[in-house]
């Protein structure tokens, strides 16, 4: 009988294990009691993978966030404050953080297919708390990835979807770019990867230029302490990478970051830059082998 009890213990808590261990997705929006609309009730996600500068840091044990909006229901094109609390396994506040390129808090917001992007940054609000306005451009399903540094642990990102209502956004399946040149504000930007194999170093070369002069863009200004940030996403938003430059303080006309690929697969990116005053975002589409 004690044997058998043991037996059954061991497998209850293998069971609990595995749930908490499991990424978090709602089918749709929920309330809560006190009519603010709360992403799921359990906590958010653990991102299988987070890259600074090329490193893949472990996420700090036993944190979890929950990401919740004062409005009743979250509709397309409606502004909505997000609130995202941080806490411990015991579901205690985490209350100090660690400044990561000039924010305590990275929010990235993108929907199914990826053709949304939003890098914003929430204002602390103390005992763990981080708010910030934000909205949807369309309805569909989106997922809300926070990434910090808790005092003392290591790079972390937290993630849950949510679900908007209004009309969604086209259902593609994305493909890699046939070639890596955008043109976005009035820039002419080129990307070249010194790899596109999985797990290995790969430098992602970003060349600047004016669209209508071709010259050489040489006075990038910096964003959040450095002169460009990337993010990476695998084409199901599971593999989530956020690259910082290999020399913060280049003005161009390249910005060079280092990073590896976890998996084979499609992959999209944004470099993040600012000129005059101005940040702007390039996509790019990736196929990785």
């Amino acid at each position: 009988m004690y044997i058998h009890k043991i037996g059954l213990i061991s497998a209850m808590l293998a069971v609990l294990f595995l749930s908490a261990c499991g990424s978090v997705r709602e089918a749709s929006s929920s309330n809560n009691q006190h009519g603010s609309h709360e992403a799921a009730s359990s906590p958010a996600s653990a991102d299988g993978h987070s890259g600074h500068g090329g490193e893949m840091p472990k996420a700090s044990p036993n944190l979890n966030a929950s990401f919740t909006f004062g409005s009743a229901s979250l509709k397309a094109n409606e502004s909505s404050e997000l609130t995202i609390q941080i806490a411990d396994g015991a579901g205690k506040p985490v209350t100090d953080f660690q400044v990561n390129h000039e924010k305590l808090l990275h929010l990235i917001i993108v929907n199914h297919n990826l053709s949304s992007f939003q890098h914003i940054h929430p204002a602390y609000q103390g005992n763990g708390k981080f708010t910030v306005s934000t909205s949807f451009d369309a309805g569909g399903d989106y997922k809300l990835i926070a990434d910090f540094i808790p005092s003392g642990g290591t790079s972390t990102t937290l993630s849950q979807w949510v679900k908007v209502a209004g009309k969604e956004a086209e259902h593609t399946v994305l493909k890699a770019d046939a070639k890596l040149q955008q043109e976005v504000s009035g820039k002419a930007v080129e990307l070249s990867l010194s790899s596109i194999k999985a797990k290995e170093e790969v430098t992602l070369s970003f060349t600047i230029r004016d669209a209508q002069t071709n010259k050489e863009i040489t006075d990038l200004q910096p964003y959040l302490g450095a002169v460009g940030h990337v993010v990476i996403l695998s084409a199901d938003a599971e593999q989530y990478i956020h690259v910082h430059p290999l020399e913060e303080k280049a003005t161009g006309p390249v910005a060079k970051f280092a990073t590896s690929f976890p998996e084979a697969g499609v992959y999209k990116l944004w470099g993040q830059f600012q000129h005059n005053g101005e940040v702007f975002t390039v996509p790019f589409v990736v196929n990785v082998k």
